[in-house]
C-alpha cells in the first residue's frame, strides 16, 4: 500500500485529501494553517511539521499551493520535499502554474532519482470533495502507470496527455482561457437579460435546456441569483492568476485572445473590488452599471 503525502490543504487539497484517505492509503499533510491540519487530523490523517517530514513519510506526494514561486518553495527549500524523499518516489504537481515553472523542476528532481508528474486538474472545489477531478497529467508513461492507482483516489476522468513535464499545465491554460471567458458571458448575458425585463429565474431555466446549458452555468448561474458570493471554493484570486498564466502562455506563442484577455481585464477589476470573494462576484460589477441585481 501506498503511503501518500500532500502539500496544500486549502479548498481543493483538504477535499482531495479526504478521497486519499478514503480509499485506504496512509495520508501525511503539511499546511501553514493550524486549522487546516486540524481537518486533516479529523479526517484520520497525519500531519507533520514541514514538507521535507512529508517527504520522508510518503512515496508519493501532491502539492496542491496556489502560484509556480509556492511549488518551488515547496519542493527546493531547505525543508522541502527534495530534502526528504527516497529515489523512485514522486511528486505529482496538481497546483495550476506556468508550463515553464513546471520544467523548472524537471532536472533536480530526476538528479535525485525522484519521479515528476505534471497533472494540474479541474472539476473545483466540488470535484474535490467528490473524487471527480478531472487530471490531465503528463509524465512518463511507466511513472504514470505506477502512480494510477494514486491518482484515481482524487480523480474520475484521469488522461494522460503526454510524456513532455509541461504539457499538462498547457492544457490546464488553454482551458483556463476557455472557463474565464464563459464566466463573464455568463455574467454579461445573465445582467443582460434581467436589465431588460426578464425574471432571473426564467433566464436560468431557459439557458440552463440550451444549447449552452452545462454543470459551470447552472452551477454558476445558482449563487448569483441566490447572492452566494464569498465561501464558495472558487476564489475570484486563483483564477485571475489561471488567467494570467494563459495571457502568458498566448504571448509566448504569438496567439490572438480577444475574449479571453476582456476576460482577464474584468477579472482584473473584479480583483480591485472584491479580492476576498469568489469568481462570481464580478456579477456585481456589472449589475451597478446596469442599475439591476439578478436574483431570486
Amino acid at each position: 500500500m501506498k503511503k501518500v503525502g500532500i502539500v496544500g490543504l486549502g479548498d481543493m487539497g483538504i477535499g482531495m485529501a479526504g478521497n486519499i484517505l478514503k480509499h485506504g492509503f496512509v495520508l501525511t499533510g503539511y499546511d501553514l494553517r493550524e486549522e487546516r491540519l486540524q481537518e486533516l487530523i479529523a479526517l484520520g490523517g497525519k500531519t507533520v511539521a514541514n514538507c521535507r517530514e512529508v517527504a520522508e513519510n510518503s512515496d508519493a506526494v501532491f502539492i496542491m499551493v496556489l502560484n509556480g514561486q509556492q511549488v518551488k518553495e515547496v519542493v527546493f527549500g531547505e525543508a522541502g520535499l527534495l530534502a526528504g524523499l527516497k529515489p523512485g518516489a514522486t511528486i505529482v504537481v496538481t497546483a495550476t502554474i506556468h508550463p515553464a515553472e513546471m520544467k523548472d523542476l524537471q532536472g533536480p528532481t530526476a538528479e535525485k532519482g525522484i519521479n515528476l508528474i505534471d497533472s494540474p486538474v479541474s472539476g473545483g472545489k466540488s470535484g474535490a470533495d467528490n473524487g471527480t477531478l478531472t487530471l490531465m497529467t503528463a509524465g512518463p508513461k511507466a511513472v504514470f502507470e505506477d502512480t494510477k492507482t494514486v491518482l484515481e483516489a482524487v480523480g474520475q476522468n484521469i488522461y494522460h496527455v503526454g510524456e513532455e513535464i509541461g504539457i499538462g499545465q498547457t492544457i490546464k491554460a488553454a482551458l483556463q482561457a476557455l472557463i474565464g471567458a464563459s464566466f463573464t458571458a455568463i455574467f454579461e448575458s445573465l445582467v443582460l437579460g434581467v436589465k431588460a425585463g426578464v425574471k432571473a429565474e426564467v433566464l436560468y431555466e431557459v439557458f440552463g435546456a440550451s444549447g449552452v446549458s452545462s454543470p459551470l452555468f447552472k452551477n454558476t448561474a445558482k449563487l448569483i441569483m441566490e447572492r452566494k458570493f464569498k465561501g464558495t471554493g472558487s476564489h475570484i484570486g486563483t483564477m485571475y492568476k489561471d488567467l494570467g498564466i494563459s495571457m502568458n502562455m498566448a504571448k509566448e506563442n504569438g496567439v490572438a485572445m480577444f475574449t479571453a484577455s476582456a476576460a482577464y481585464e474584468l477579472f482584473r477589476a473584479g480583483m480591485s473590488l472584491y479580492p476576498d470573494e469568489d469568481n462570481w462576484s464580478i456579477v456585481k460589477l456589472l449589475e451597478q452599471i446596469a442599475g439591476i441585481e439578478v436574483r431570486k
